[in-house]
């Protein structure tokens, strides 16, 4: 049995006219715990101590359709997305879930919560929020004063000298650290069906303040 998702192999399940690429470790019994990916989210960003986190639990983590090494053509709204995941868990013989769902992972596990409420046991939602609700196109923001820093802050107003940076150029690679906060993805995946290239070195940047 794989405990360890750095030592877990990339498995392909077909529902629905998709190969999904997915990890799954962990013992068999008991209720486990998917992990939807956040936005252009590959099973690589996902950062092994939160997965680690749940290491008493089967854990299955899953490449979007059309992202990563799933096939496909990438969903154009949430409910889609939402609908994937439903066929993925059902392709594996699950009826009872737990779903951790960070971010864009989160809006996809609430809709998935209304669509088969009997399906899910537990939902655990981190820095996410309804999709399309007031100030979540803030999410994808943060704004940090040095590489060092573990306290993002809200995003700065416009300043004409710099343009904000997206979050996911800040951050190093979530297989880095020491990092004591979510992952963050430090590319943005290709919607090709091969599968996702290794993560890049560990070498944090960040913008400093602007004067």
């Amino acid at each position: 049995m794989v405990t360890s998702y750095e030592d877990s192999p990339t498995r392909t399940v077909a529902a629905g006219g998709v190969t999904f690429a997915n990890r799954d470790l962990g013992p068999r019994s008991g209720v486990p715990v998917i992990f939807p990916s956040h936005l252009a989210g590959v099973l690589d960003n996902w950062d092994p101590r939160v997965v680690g986190g749940f290491a008493a639990d089967r854990r299955v983590t899953f490449d979007n359709r059309g992202v990563g090494a799933s096939t496909g053509s990438t969903p154009r709204t949430i409910q889609e997305l939402a609908k994937d995941a439903i066929t993925f868990i059902r392709a594996l013989g699950l009826d009872l879930v737990d779903i951790h769902g960070f971010s864009m992972g989160g809006m996809i596990a609430q809709v998935v919560v209304e669509r088969e409420p009997q399906l899910v046991r537990k939902l655990i939602l981190t820095g996410t929020g309804p999709a399309g609700g007031e100030g979540i196109k803030n999410v994808t923001w943060t704004w940090r004063s040095s590489a060092t820093s573990s306290t993002p802050t809200t995003r700065p107003p416009p300043n004409p000298r710099a343009s904000p940076t997206p979050r996911s150029t800040l951050v190093a690679s979530p297989r880095c650290g020491p990092f004591p906060r979510v992952p963050t993805p430090t590319r943005r995946c290709s919607t090709s069906t091969s599968a996702a290239p290794s993560p890049p070195p560990c070498t944090p940047t960040a913008r400093p303040p602007a004067t």
